[in-house]
């Protein structure tokens, strides 16, 4: 038991996928397109506000990976519903949706590529 504490909180540290994880689902472009266009769900773009400006996901909010309020934002959204998260090109949504597991969300789907997938 001691084990799994020290690789679950190095796996929410790092990002480092080391156990198989049943919150955190990868989707195509076309399974993420089918669960998020025209419905209302909690998508989330984690790149930067400058990347966000030019251009987005319609309907995404912006919560910058980087920034010091990314737990404080996350924890604004509802944990029992669905989350969706997308980043430049896949990396730090995968870092995002292991931090979402590790604070308590039960359902992420990450876009497999990210927004350069996307376009």
């Amino acid at each position: 038991m001691k084990y799994v504490i020290i690789i679950s909180f190095f796996t929410a540290l790092f990002g480092v996928n080391t156990l198989q994880s049943n919150a955190i689902k990868v989707l195509s472009l076309t399974e993420f397109k089918e669960h998020t266009e025209n419905k209302k769900v909690q998508l989330i773009d984690v790149r930067t506000p400058d990347e966000f400006n030019s251009g987005h996901i319609k309907d995404a909010k912006n919560i910058d990976f980087f920034s010091g309020k990314f737990n404080v934002e996350f924890n604004k959204l509802d944990k029992e519903q669905p989350v969706y998260v997308y980043c430049r090109s896949g990396s730090r949504s995968r870092k995002t949706a292991s931090k979402l597991e590790a604070i308590g969300f039960t359902e992420i789907y990450d876009l497999n590529g990210g927004f350069l997938n996307y376009k």
